[in-house]
């Protein structure tokens, strides 16, 4: 993971490419790779939440409802969080990276 971390307004992010971000506007420049979730045994790219989330419970994870702004997985056999915006379109490396980081060798993030 690399970038530059960005303190706005109360919230800190990760902007990986800051030059396609100088603008403002938040937006990525074409030139810019996106990463995708995958899913490795099936080699599906995730691209809903609703994707995510069958795979997630296949894994034991189960949801939890408390904060109407997130989407929240845990593990029972486990203190391990997922948090996640509600809005997929603000799903980003970071939130991939969580991921993959608890539920290694299942989930990878790859350059499309």
């Amino acid at each position: 993971m690399s970038g530059v971390w960005v303190f706005n307004k109360g919230v800190i992010r990760l902007v990986e490419n800051p030059a396609a971000e100088s603008a403002g506007d938040g937006r990525q420049s074409s030139n810019v790779r996106r990463k995708v979730l995958v899913h490795r045994p099936s080699n599906e790219v995730v691209s809903s939440y609703a994707a995510l989330e069958r795979h997630l419970l296949g894994l034991g994870w189960e949801r939890y409802y408390d904060d109407p702004d997130l989407l929240q997985f845990h593990k029972a056999s486990s203190i391990h969080l997922i948090s996640l915006p509600r809005d997929f379109s603000r799903f980003s490396s970071v939130n991939m990276y969580d991921i993959v980081v608890q539920n290694r060798n299942v989930f990878e993030v790859r350059d499309m």
